[in-house]
């Protein structure tokens, strides 16, 4: 036979642990991307989701593995944003904006 489960009970025990990015991040984190990609430099990504962390990844080719990750971790009831290369932690910081510096590209003249 089958048992029944009320969705309602299972999603308040769950809920906490779970964490996205929201319109705002996913907007800086797109822009960032699409410039890249409009230079050549990164062709795919992806958004995984693994417990109390999320995690954007970006890829130089579709079958590499990632070039960098974001991650946003729940730390209590605030995030922390960590970008990474591989398993190095380039940076971390409180806000996407700010963790997302690094991966920032200073502009300079072509002659």
């Amino acid at each position: 036979m089958t048992e029944m489960f009320r969705l309602s009970d299972y999603r308040k025990k769950n809920s906490r642990q779970r964490v996205f990015f929201d319109r705002q991040e996913l907007r800086q984190l797109m822009d960032l991307y699409s410039r890249r990609v409009a230079t050549g430099e990164w062709k795919d990504y992806a958004i995984d989701q693994y417990g109390p962390t999320c995690v954007f990844s970006i890829f130089r080719h579709t079958f590499d593995q990632p070039l960098f990750a974001v991650a946003k971790r729940a730390v209590g009831k605030n995030c922390d944003y960590v970008v990474f290369s591989g398993r190095q932690q380039l940076k971390s910081g409180r806000t996407m904006t700010e963790a997302l510096t690094v991966l920032e590209k200073q502009i300079r003249l072509v002659e």
